[in-house]
């Protein structure tokens, strides 16, 4: 079982940067997968960054502007988003595999104007 708890969203304009934060319950050492998901109004929720083992996968709408990063004495996961436009508004997720089941936290807002 997995706990996972995001902080660090909010409303910011086009242009700014916001960093999440994920903290997991227990380590993150054996989690097969972690990252971050998003969901839009009206959308599917959309992988936007991964870690898999020790390489990192990320969703071609936010290469060179998000970088996912972890502090494993921490067990928290960060997204810093740079360069947000009003596309990227939605509710983040953190999302971690173990032995083949999936857990979420409850997500955070964020908001890009234009």
């Amino acid at each position: 079982q997995v706990h996972l708890v995001e902080s660090g969203g909010g409303l910011v304009q086009a242009g700014g940067s916001l960093r999440l934060s994920c903290v997991a319950s227990r380590s993150f050492f054996n989690m097969d997968t972690m990252g971050w998901y998003r969901q839009a109004p009206g959308k599917q929720r959309e992988l936007v960054a991964r870690f898999y083992s020790i390489s990192t996968y990320y969703a071609d709408f936010v290469k060179g502007r998000f970088t996912i990063s972890r502090d494993n004495a921490k067990n928290t996961m960060y997204l810093q988003m740079n360069s947000l436009k009003s596309e990227d508004t939605a509710v983040y997720y953190c999302g971690a595999s173990v032995v083949g089941n999936n857990y979420w936290g409850q997500g955070t807002q964020v908001t890009v104007s234009s």
